[in-house]
């Protein structure tokens, strides 16, 4: 039955090459044997040989009514004999009559090449879409899993069942070969009673179809895992592991910055003595420092010229506080000083008196309760190598406690003489110690070990500057002088009864610039006068110009300060044996001191 398509010589489909085109068409291409196609009713007749003929109103096989291609149903394999191990001999069917059916010519003749007519469709097939073709593997190149049992298109072809052919040969329903398919020159036996089976992998392989994909569009198909989820994957582990190291670098650094600053990840505590009840001995130095301290107290003068610092002990409930002339001489006769307690109380003070012959001077302080005098000891009882305590403010530094012992007594000094004419020396019998004292400890107490105050530290001998009082600011050398409390005791009370204080004299003029030893009366005095005041006691003594005094007291004296030194270290009205030499004799006389107005 024609239903309106071209007849004759079926003509080959394009998009399936063939790799033996030069083969004559066999029973299998031509479309009237073999198809196992039923016709449009349903049902396919039988023909020769059990394969099912075409009539004149069926279609062509594989093909739909608008010229495309579809698969063929798989035809069902016939059942196995009963006994596969002895096979029966397979008798030749005797060729089926193939009726002859009129077919359409082409319009142009058949290429030989299966090119597909670009330039324009035809009636047997639709316009090609634009294809891109992938490589074709060689043969023998193993199908990866998604390009098995797909038909080109990403659909799964339908199971083609084979059965054995009558004489031995296999045939198969597909009614194209697969493609790049090389003949079996030396086929393999197969065992009796096995069917064949199709071995080559490339039966359901189709080079053009890319797998679940169109070959329109380029790019991996459908089922096939894709890269960027990997490298999406591989740069999340990437972040991860950064951010793990950043966290670890951080619980690092947190650790070795705690381990650094407190020394291990645990507490370390090391054995310690509990807290004492602060007890010490009286005669200790602490003890003797705890008794101390409170009476001692810190100047601060200003005056118009200078300034300076230094320290002073306090005398009585009253306010008087006893210190060195040099401490309180900056302030002049209008100046400020201020006096500042050891527990940081702090109260203007005036003067009550002074003498610069002895380097001593009292101030007092008002409004003040509370006060601790030191108690007062006696020098005249102090031993060589006796443990003493000094308290002062050395370079403003208040409350500075120091010991040692008592190095020397009656120890002749002068300090001062900053003036020229002699009204400024201080002539001091002095008690020696190697407790440290520096420039700020002058006036302060020197104590001896049962915080009984024995000196006034008045002066230290600086390596580059010879003794004075105050008067280098190199440190201490180990050689310290102090005003021993018996004179600045009497000079303290009468500074504060009448304001100055008295001197005791023999009523001579020494002849300062004489070098040998003993001190030598002058021969005038200023003016003219005699060196031995008239009336005076050396003059009633019997003492003349020109005799050279060289004991007092059983001392010896070697030059005319240690003679004043020692004169002053005694009270007006004292009694003194002298020893001296005149004209090559040595002579002995006692005389009474007499008293002078202090400056």
């Amino acid at each position: 039955m024609d239903d309106g398509k071209p007849s004759g010589p079926r003509t080959k489909w394009w998009s399936r090459p063939s790799t033996d085109r030069d083969r004559p068409a066999g029973p299998e291409e031509d479309g009237a044997a073999a198809t196992g196609v039923a016709d449009a009713s349903g049902t396919a007749p039988a023909g020769p040989g059990g394969t099912a003929g075409s009539t004149a109103g069926e279609r062509l096989p594989h093909t739909t009514p608008d010229g495309d291609y579809t698969p063929a149903p798989p035809v069902a394999a016939p059942p196995p004999a009963a006994d596969l191990g002895t096979p029966a001999p397979a008798e030749p069917a005797p060729p089926a009559a193939e009726p002859h059916v009129h077919r359409a010519q082409p319009l142009h003749a058949p290429d030989e090449y299966s090119t597909p007519p670009y330039g324009g469709p035809g009636p047997w097939a639709p316009a090609p879409p634009v294809q891109r073709p992938v490589a074709t593997p060689a043969h023998g190149t193993p199908v990866p899993p998604p390009y098995a049992g797909t038909d080109g298109h990403g659909t799964a072809a339908p199971p083609v069942a084979a059965a054995p052919a009558q004489g031995g040969q296999e045939h198969h329903t597909d009614p194209w070969p697969p493609p790049h398919t090389v003949a079996q020159q030396h086929p393999v036996p197969q065992p009796p009673g096995q069917i064949p089976q199709q071995t080559s992998q490339w039966m359901r392989y189709d080079p053009w179809g890319a797998p679940r994909q169109p070959l329109s569009h380029p790019g991996p198909g459908q089922g096939v895992d894709d890269v960027r989820p990997r490298k999406a994957r591989r740069g999340t582990v990437l972040v991860g592991a950064a951010l793990l190291a950043l966290l670890a670098g951080g619980i690092g650094g947190g650790v070795g910055a705690y381990v650094e600053r407190n020394g291990g990840l645990t507490t370390v505590e090391l054995p310690q003595s509990g807290r004492d009840a602060g007890g010490r001995a009286p005669d200790s130095v602490a003890g003797i420092a705890a008794s101390a301290l409170p009476g001692v107290v810190t100047l601060h003068v200003n005056g118009s010229a200078e300034s300076g610092t230094g320290t002073g002990f306090v005398l009585d409930d009253r306010g008087h506080i006893l210190t060195n002339n040099h401490v309180v001489a900056p302030a002049g006769s209008n100046g400020d000083i201020t006096v500042t307690f050891s527990g940081g109380e702090s109260a203007a003070a005036e003067i009550v008196g002074k003498d610069s012959g002895y380097d001593l001077a009292v101030v007092k302080v008002t409004g003040v309760s509370g006060l601790t005098p030191l108690p007062l000891g006696n020098s005249d009882n102090v031993r060589v190598g006796d443990p003493v305590v000094a308290i002062g403010a050395p370079f403003d530094l208040s409350n500075t406690v120091t010991s040692g012992i008592i190095s020397a007594k009656e120890r002749p000094i002068t300090a001062g003489g900053e003036k020229g004419d002699g009204t400024d020396v201080s002539y001091v019998d002095a008690l020696q110690t190697d407790a440290p004292i520096n420039p700020g400890n002058s006036g302060g107490p020197l104590v001896d070990a049962e915080a009984r105050v024995i000196g006034i530290n008045s002066a230290i001998r600086a390596a580059d500057s010879g003794s004075g009082l105050d008067g280098g600011q190199s440190g201490s050398i180990g050689l310290g002088f102090a005003i021993p409390i018996n004179q600045g005791k009497r000079v303290a009370e009468e500074l504060i009864s009448t304001g100055k204080a008295t001197h005791p004299v023999i009523g001579v003029t020494l002849d300062m610039e004489f070098t040998g030893d003993g001190a030598k009366v002058g021969g005038k005095a200023a003016g003219g006068a005699s060196a031995v005041t008239e009336g005076g006691p050396a003059d009633e003594a019997g003492i003349r110009s020109g005799d050279i005094i060289t004991e007092v007291e059983g001392q010896r004296v070697h030059s005319g300060e240690e003679l004043i030194v020692k004169i002053r270290a005694h009270r007006p009205g004292d009694r003194l044996g002298l020893v001296l030499t005149r004209g090559g004799k040595e002579l002995s006389m006692t005389l009474t001191l007499g008293s002078a107005s202090g400056t």
